[in-house]
């Protein structure tokens, strides 16, 4: 039988704050089901109908990882996870798609809308656990990383970038292309463009008028999605590939 954190007298249960996720299925028996897996797993779990519902719950929660079905009625995974990407407190907010489709192709799309991973039907619920941690781990480790300029030399970081900048006008590029493509929200763009000028994240926030954890929230979304894991490697891919002016 297995114990849910909850339940579970430990002197730091007041500490430490379980991880909200949003689960949306308008399967009955799988969203049961896999919300009470997952609460016995330690995660707080709150479950919507449809994509429709979804998003009502996400704006009002605000969930560290939503978990969602992609073909459901009234808004299906992929409109949701748009509005999820388009709006400025869960732009960041990593999804996992769960759906009985398998193919490729399916994959493929799910990932150029912005998933951060991908779950075919029928699934074993200790590797939902698990992808659900790693994603948890990762965000974590990349909101970290983005943390760590909120406060950081400017001078610094403006000397870094225009010795990118100057390498990369003599030449030293060679992975120079431009035909990278990446589905940058109009909010990560300009965040981007800003980091490329040096602006630390302070002075981001400002300028977007944003909190300084939303920008952090976006930086981390931009290394998930260039492969990058520092500011500096960041800057340096968006130079080499134009993503910037």
């Amino acid at each position: 039988m297995i114990t849910r954190m909850s339940d579970s007298p430990t002197t730091n249960s007041e500490a430490i704050k379980p991880n909200r996720l949003l689960l949306v299925d308008d399967e009955p028996g799988l969203r049961t089901a896999v919300q009470a897996y997952l609460q016995d797993e330690g995660f707080e779990v709150l479950t919507a109908v449809d994509g429709e519902e979804g998003w009502e719950k996400a704006q009002q929660m605000l969930p560290d990882v939503v978990i969602s079905d992609v073909m459901m009625p009234r808004c299906d995974g992929y409109e949701l996870l748009k509005r999820l990407r388009d709006d400025e407190r869960l732009g960041g907010t990593p999804v996992i798609f769960l759906t009985a489709k398998g193919m490729t192709v399916d994959r493929t799309q799910g990932y150029q809308a912005g998933v951060d991973d991908y779950i075919p039907k029928p699934f074993d619920p200790e590797e939902l656990v698990a992808r659900v941690r790693n994603v948890v781990r990762r965000q974590d480790r990349l909101l970290a990383e983005a943390a760590r300029f909120a406060g950081a030399d400017v001078g610094q970081m403006a000397k870094q970038i225009t010795e990118i900048r100057s390498l990369l006008a003599q030449g030293d590029n060679p992975n120079n292309q431009t035909g990278v493509i990446h589905n940058f929200t109009p909010r990560e763009a300009s965040v981007l463009q800003l980091v490329a000028e040096g602006l630390m994240n302070k002075e981001i926030a400002r300028q977007l008028e944003t909190s300084i954890r939303n920008v952090e929230k976006y930086v981390s979304r931009l290394f998930n999605k260039t492969g990058t894991s520092s500011r500096t490697e960041l800057v340096r891919y968006a130079l080499e590939n134009h993503l910037v002016d």
